[in-house]
């Protein structure tokens, strides 16, 4: 893009899992996930509107290697609602790892959307469980404000943040992702793959800086 894009008040900066365990030393940790949360904070600065998500799991959550016993993280099953990639123990409710990170302040974010704390259903996106059905009322809440434009920022670029972007394209919401405010984990190309969905899907993605 070569202009750089004005920031209104139909535009909300939405903010995905920026929380400890998808950080250095955390229970899931997305490589250099802590360097987001500055680069956020500050380009929050320029949005009256923004909502955070929160990964929220009780203990033993069905997305979990240690529930399935002799399964590893990182291995993939197919479960009730579709193809589910079984993680490390992280963002246990309650906990310091479920926290969002100590660098990202934004005093002003209006809403927070908590996710996967139903314990057989993940939630990657901050739209839809995993099932791609069962909503978390976002779109209910941007509609209602006469947001329509979502600017996506956070972890993981490739897990949370691309399902919440396609969701947000496919509720005709125009979609930006942020790329440098999102480090992704990676997973047999799944960095790549996601640009490829994004692009075919609408969705654009920039660099902070083309953000006035």
């Amino acid at each position: 893009m070569t202009d750089r894009l004005a920031i209104g008040a139909a535009d909300v900066l939405l903010v995905v899992d920026v929380q400890n365990d998808f950080c250095p030393g955390g229970g899931l940790a997305v490589p250099r996930g802590h360097e987001v949360a500055p680069i956020i904070s500050r380009l929050a600065e320029r949005f009256q509107n923004v909502v955070l998500t929160q990964d929220w799991h009780p203990p033993g959550h069905h997305s979990f290697a240690s529930t399935h016993p002799g399964r590893q993280p990182f291995e993939a099953l197919v479960l009730a609602y579709g193809a589910q990639v079984l993680w490390p123990d992280h963002c246990l409710q309650e906990t310091t790892g479920a926290e969002f990170h100590a660098d990202l302040r934004i005093p002003h974010a209006a809403a927070v959307i908590r996710k996967g704390f139903r314990p057989l259903i993940d939630s990657y996106s901050a739209f839809y469980e995993n099932d791609g059905a069962t909503p978390t009322g976002l779109v209910g809440y941007l509609r209602e404000r006469g947001l329509t434009r979502v600017f996506v920022t956070g972890l993981a670029f490739d897990f949370c943040v691309r399902y919440s972007a396609e969701d947000a394209c496919r509720e005709g919401f125009s979609v930006i992702v942020v790329e440098d405010a999102c480090r992704g984990i990676d997973i047999e190309g799944s960095v790549a793959a996601t640009r490829r969905s994004l692009a075919a899907k609408g969705a654009v993605c920039i660099a902070s800086d083309a953000i006035a």
